[in-house]
């Protein structure tokens, strides 16, 4: 099947939702499919766009821009929208357009079946009418969500989506085979080595895990990951010296990192920012560092807020924290410091999990269901007359 990926932010970026977008359109190569990429040009400078994020299929990537309108600066999504449905035009209208671009995929949307990836329920007046009109195209061939919270919270947002027409597929991860050099890190050798890879934004518990490491000084704590503007504001705070910051590093670059860690945390807290706005992403999270860590088959702690029990498990794949529990923090990597079997246990279950259920492949099967997807995209009663 011949796949237009509409994502709408720039490729290559230091945020995690490029991450995502590349693995999944990797993984549509992988499943035998024709997978083209439209996004924004870069916002960071690298040689190589698919070495930077570790991928072996060099699937095109057409690169679009679009003017800011000097006047009404909130037009240029909608701007970047139209070129690239004028793009498509040009190549040649694919079987299938997926996206989390609304806009894109709503300018796009009287020119063949597509389907909508929804992260969250916007508070936005405009993004819930564009949304509506999305849901409501003949051509929509479903709607993917992360989690089953935001399915149930989506079709309570627009009564006129059915049930089945919302699918579920969780975020995911490859297995990572341990091969590879550790890179070396600061701090004394003897010390255990407890990790934290992601973002540094509102929610994510950098606090916490400042603070458990000054309650805990016999260990090191190790921070991956964070824009520079974010990078900034922590490393400016006072914090122990046991507590180290390596900020953004390229995605081909963790597995070297992950290889020296000896147990990961992931402190989310109840409101959970993202790079952009005020949206809170905490009732919907489908975490990437969760799965991540799981496929690098390390023990982890993890805060305990309900979205996340649709994944982890307590002391089966995972240890659950109260979010703003310091000292429950503390406790639990006492306890996993202090008990081998139950490291080896949880995060040998968290691998078996994530192999069975939550790989890249996995979630390829759940959002391109075929009893879903017209037998023949090519067919014009699936397109609207308006195809002009």
């Amino acid at each position: 099947m011949r796949i237009f990926f509409l994502h709408g932010d720039p490729i290559p970026s230091p945020y995690a939702n490029g991450v995502s977008v590349m693995r999944l359109c990797e993984s549509f190569c992988t499943a035998g499919h024709d997978v083209t990429l439209y996004a924004y040009p870069g916002c960071i400078e690298v040689d190589d766009v698919y070495e930077y994020y570790g991928v072996r299929h060099r699937f095109p990537i057409r690169f679009i821009t679009a003017p800011m309108p000097q006047r009404y600066p909130q037009l240029e999504k909608w701007a970047w929208a139209f070129r690239v449905r004028r793009d498509i035009r040009r190549h040649g209208v694919p079987d299938l357009m997926y996206g989390r671009n609304s806009r894109a995929l709503l300018a796009c949307s009287t020119l063949g079946p597509f389907v909508f990836e929804a992260h969250t329920v916007s508070g936005s007046r405009a993004e819930l009418l564009t949304q509506r009109r999305l849901f409501a195209s003949r051509n929509s061939a479903y709607v993917v969500t992360i989690t089953e919270a935001l399915k149930q919270d989506l079709l309570k947002a627009f009564p006129r989506l059915s049930n089945d027409h919302v699918v579920v597929a969780p975020s995911g991860h490859d297995p990572a085979d341990g091969s590879g050099p550790a890179t070396e890190l600061p701090g004394r050798d003897h010390a255990l080595k407890i990790g934290y890879v992601g973002h540094l934004y509102r929610g994510r518990g950098i606090d916490i895990i400042s603070d458990v490491a000054r309650l805990l000084p016999e260990h090191d704590f190790h921070v991956v990951g964070g824009t520079m503007r974010d990078l900034a504001h922590w490393t400016a705070q006072d914090h122990p010296g046991n507590l180290y910051f390596h900020g953004h590093q390229p995605p081909a670059a963790l597995p070297s990192y992950y290889a020296r860690f000896d147990l990961m945390l992931a402190p989310y807290q109840r409101r959970i920012g993202v790079f952009a706005g005020n949206a809170n992403t905490a009732p919907w999270l489908s975490p990437n560092k969760v799965f991540e860590y799981m496929a690098h088959g390390k023990p982890m702690i993890v805060s305990d807020i309900p979205v996340l029990r649709e994944v982890l498990v307590d002391r089966q794949n995972c240890l659950l924290c109260p979010p703003e529990d310091r000292q429950a923090w503390k406790a639990a990597i006492t306890e996993l410091v202090g008990d081998d079997g139950l490291r080896k246990a949880l995060a040998d279950e968290a691998k078996r999990q994530l192999m069975t259920r939550y790989t890249w492949r996995h979630r390829v099967d759940r959002v391109l269901l075929p009893t879903r997807l017209p037998h023949d995209p090519s067919d014009p009663s699936r397109r609207r007359e308006d195809a002009g």
